[in-house]
C-alpha cells in the first residue's frame, strides 16, 4: 500500500484512537445501575462484570501486548480496533449478564491487544517528547471522562438509551481502523518467528536498577488506579442511590469530574517542580478522597463532586509522577518489561479492590463500605507519601559525594 498519511497526521490518529479506547472503556459504567435495575444482579455481580475487563486485558498485555515490536504497529491497531468494533455490538444487542461478561472479554482483549501498539505509534511519532507524554498520559483521563459523559447524555436523552452509545462506538472504530491502515510507523527489519514466539510468553519482571524506586512508589500506583475502579464500577450506583441523581447524564458527569482533571493536570505539571510534584499529587489524591468520603457521610453532591475533582488531580499528578521516578532510573533496554510491571500492578488495584467492595456492598451496604474504603484509600496514600520520602531522600544521598569523596578532591593539587 503506497499512500500514507504524514506523519503529523499519523500521531493525531494514534491519539484519538486512545482516547476513543478509553471512551468506550468508561462508556458501560452509567448504564450498570440501569443493567442492575432491568435483570436485579448484585453489587458483587456489577463489579465481577467491570473486572473480567481488566483480566482479559492483563493476559493480553502479558501475551500478545508487545508483538507490536516485531510485526508492526499499523497491524495490530486495526486488528484491535475491528475486535473492539466486535465488543461494540455484543454490547448493543446484550440480553442479560452472560452477554455483558462476553462484551467485557473481548473489549478487554481488543483494549490489550490496541494499548502496546498504540503507544509506541504515538512514541514513533511525536513532534517531540513533551508533546508525546501530554497525550499518552492525558489521553486516557479524557477518554474516561468523554465516555462516561456520553454515555449519561445518551441513556438520559436520545432513543434506544442503552444501544445508541455502542453503535456511535462501532462506527468510530470501524473508521479509525480504516484511518489506521494508512497510518505511517517506522521500519523494521524482517519478522522473526522464534522472537514472536518468545514474545508472546507471558513474562513481567523490574529492571534490577528499579526495583527500590518501584516497591517506593507502589503503594501510590496502586492507590490511584484502585480509585479510578471505584469510580468506574460502583460509582453510578453511589451517585444515583445515595444522592438521589435519577438523570443520567447528571451521574455521567459527575463521574467526568474525576477524569477530566486527571487528564487536562498534565498540560501544566511541567510548571510545577518536580520536587513539589510529589506532595501535589499525594496531597490532592488524600484530599480528595476525604472531601468525598464526607460527601457521602453527609449525602451532599456537591461535596462529593468538589472531592472527586480535587482526587482527580491527585490521580493524574501521582500517576505521571511514580512514572517519571521509575523511569529515570530505568535502563532504557528494559524500560518495557518494567513499565509492563507497572501497569500490571495498575489494572490489578483497578479490578481486585473493586470486587472486594462489591461483595463488602453485599454485606454491610453501600455507604459504609464506600467509607471505609476511602479510610483504606487515604491510608495507602499515607504510606504512598511516607515511602516516596524515603525513597527521594536516599536517592539524594546516594547522588551527592560523600566525605571521602570531597576530602580526596580538597586534596588534589588542582582542586
Amino acid at each position: 500500500m503506497s499512500f500514507r498519511l504524514s506523519r503529523p497526521v499519523g500521531f493525531a490518529t494514534a491519539g484519538i484512537a486512545l482516547v476513543g479506547l478509553m471512551t468506550g472503556a468508561a462508556a458501560p459504567s452509567p448504564l450498570y445501575p440501569v443493567y442492575q435495575q432491568l435483570w436485579g444482579f448484585s453489587s458483587f455481580t456489577l463489579t465481577v462484570i467491570f473486572a473480567v475487563y481488566v483480566v482479559a486485558l492483563l493476559a493480553t498485555l502479558l501475551t500478545v501486548g508487545s508483538l507490536a515490536d516485531h510485526i508492526g504497529r499499523r497491524p495490530m491497531l486495526v486488528g484491535g480496533l475491528v475486535l473492539l468494533a466486535v465488543a461494540m455490538v455484543v454490547f448493543a444487542n446484550a440480553s442479560g449478564v452472560g452477554e455483558l461478561l462476553l462484551a467485557r472479554i473481548v473489549q478487554g482483549v481488543a483494549t490489550g491487544i490496541i494499548t502496546g501498539a498504540v503507544s509506541a505509534l504515538i512514541i514513533d511519532l511525536q513532534p517531540n517528547p513533551h508533546v508525546g507524554s501530554v497525550v499518552t498520559g492525558g489521553a486516557p483521563g479524557i477518554g474516561l471522562a468523554l465516555g462516561a459523559a456520553l454515555a449519561g447524555g445518551l441513556v438520559q436523552h436520545a432513543p434506544a438509551p442503552r444501544e445508541l452509545v455502542f453503535w456511535i462506538m462501532f462506527g468510530s472504530y470501524l473508521l479509525l481502523a480504516v484511518v489506521g491502515l494508512f497510518t505511517p510507523e517506522e521500519p523494521r527489519q524482517g519478522t522473526d518467528l522464534r522472537a514472536i514466539r518468545r514474545a508472546a510468553r507471558p513474562s513481567i519482571g523490574v529492571a534490577a536498577e528499579a526495583r527500590s524506586a518501584f516497591l517506593a512508589w507502589a503503594p501510590a500506583v496502586a492507590a490511584t488506579w484502585a480509585l479510578g475502579g471505584l469510580y468506574l464500577s460502583l460509582g453510578s450506583s453511589a451517585v444515583s442511590r445515595l444522592f438521589g441523581v435519577d438523570d443520567h447524564f447528571l451521574v455521567g458527569l459527575v463521574l467526568a469530574t474525576f477524569f477530566t482533571p486527571a487528564g487536562l493536570v498534565l498540560l501544566v505539571i511541567r510548571a510545577v517542580p518536580q520536587s513539589a510534584r510529589r506532595a501535589l499529587g499525594l496531597a490532592s489524591l488524600g484530599g480528595g478522597v476525604a472531601i468525598s468520603v464526607l460527601g457521602v457521610l453527609l449525602s451532599s453532591t456537591a461535596v462529593y463532586i468538589v472531592g472527586s475533582a480535587v482526587a482527580g488531580i491527585g490521580f493524574g499528578a501521582t500517576f505521571q509522577t511514580a512514572v517519571a521516578a521509575i523511569a529515570a532510573v530505568t535502563p532504557a533496554n528494559k524500560r518495557g518489561q518494567t513499565f509492563a510491571a507497572i501497569y500490571v500492578l495498575g489494572y490489578t488495584a483497578f479490578s481486585v479492590p473493586a470486587v472486594v467492595a462489591g461483595l463488602a456492598v453485599q454485606h454491610w451496604g453501600l455507604r459504609p463500605t464506600l467509607i471505609g474504603y476511602g479510610v483504606l484509600e487515604v491510608a495507602l496514600v499515607v504510606a504512598a507519601a511516607v515511602l516516596a520520602t524515603r525513597a527521594a531522600r536516599a536517592a539524594r544521598r546516594s547522588a551527592a559525594p560523600c566525605p571521602q569523596q570531597l576530602a580526596a578532591v580538597g586534596a588534589r593539587p588542582d582542586a
